[in-house]
């Protein structure tokens, strides 16, 4: 086995930790928006042949999915929830939640439902850092993502459990007994459509639906502080993370950052295009002039020793991107760009782009 054979094994064991890879599925259900995605992408790129290598034409990003909301119960009594298990019936308004992932966890604080317990984040404090210390204060710990303490679950005696099945398909008959589990089928990229199961789920389709709605006046707001849309789809942003073991990735349009950043016209550059499953490409340091665009966006897992960031970044390549001469490359924070997924982390996000690009466009 060659070295490089090991670093791509170790990056797909720490990407599965960090961030699950889409659902199949929902690349499916896009594909026929594919073509008509592509002749708007060529029509609107505006992009140009950088002179170090890279390019900053954009991306063929295909249309995100319409999210599709249940209808609210009628009653207060108990309602079922479409699931990727099938049918769930849960409380009408849950009291005692668990959550056994990051966008999980996100969703129900975003929504106003504290939970009761919790899977902790490979990070030191537990939940990831973006979230509010006062709404995470005294969420019980109720171990690592993908592998809960079940009996820590069943302590806490609740009354929904929201996850995954990337994560947690293998307990899933084990926490069906603890609570009704209603688990979506994988995280990151169909964020908003889990958005609306999670509100489902816990009985407030209707605030979910207005906090929507302030997130899509937010990306409206903040195109404008970029220029407008026309400038705004003009602008390639690339968002590159430093993983400690492995390659170094630039993050596609079927991620969690790059739906965000599609929102605001401002996604990635063609580095991206034909990656499975449009994740993320991953790139040697021999390859970073490959990661060029008119922005970049970049953060480390892990340490930026052992990620290979202060080495990359201190190096010719790095400091010979466009992005990086012209003052628009920024660190940025992995846990809320690329850990959190959700709502609140997804507001957050736009603020710090227009802070970021807006004074400087």
């Amino acid at each position: 086995m060659t070295r490089r054979t090991v670093r791509r094994a170790a990056a797909r064991r720490v990407i599965r930790r960090a961030q699950p890879r889409p659902v199949r599925r929902a690349a499916v259900a896009v594909a026929g928006t594919v073509a008509a995605s592509l002749a708007l992408a060529a029509c609107g790129s505006g992009g140009s042949d950088s002179g170090d290598g890279g390019s900053l034409k954009a991306a063929s990003c295909p249309k995100q999915p319409v999210t599709h909301w249940a209808q609210p119960p009628s009653g207060d009594g108990p309602h079922k929830v479409a699931t990727a298990t099938g049918e769930v019936e849960v409380p009408a308004a849950p009291k005692r939640v668990v959550v056994l992932d990051t966008a999980e966890l996100d969703s129900a604080l975003t929504l106003g439902v504290k939970p009761v317990g919790a899977t902790r984040s490979d990070v030191d404090s537990g939940f990831l850092d973006y979230l509010p210390k006062d709404d995470v204060a005294g969420i019980k710990d109720v171990g690592r993502i993908g592998s809960p303490n079940l009996e820590a679950v069943a302590a806490l005696k609740p009354d929904l459990i929201l996850t995954n099945t990337v994560r947690d398909g293998h307990s899933y008959p084990q926490l069906t007994r603890i609570a009704p589990t209603v688990m979506t089928e994988t995280t990151g990229y169909p964020w908003k459509q889990n958005f609306a199961t999670h509100a489902a789920a816990l009985g407030r389709i209707p605030q979910a639906k207005k906090l929507v709605a302030g997130y899509e006046a937010h990306v409206r707001q903040t195109t404008a502080a970029l220029g407008g849309p026309a400038k705004a789809r003009a602008l390639r942003a690339n968002v590159v993370r430093f993983v400690e073991g492995a390659d170094t990735r630039v993050y596609g349009c079927q991620s969690y950052i790059g739906t965000v950043l599609d929102d605001l016209g401002t996604g990635p550059t063609d580095v991206v295009n034909g990656t499975k499953d449009g994740l993320m490409t991953e790139l040697s340091t021999e390859q970073m002039n490959r990661a060029d665009a008119d922005a970049v966006f970049y953060a480390s897992y892990g340490s930026p020793e052992k990620s290979k960031e202060a080495q990359v970044t201190s190096g010719p390549l790095w400091k010979n991107l466009r992005a990086v001469k012209n003052g628009r490359s920024f660190r940025v924070d992995d846990q809320l760009w690329i850990q959190g997924i959700g709502y609140t982390a997804a507001d957050r996000i736009l603020d710090e782009v227009r802070e970021r690009l807006a004074k400087k466009g």
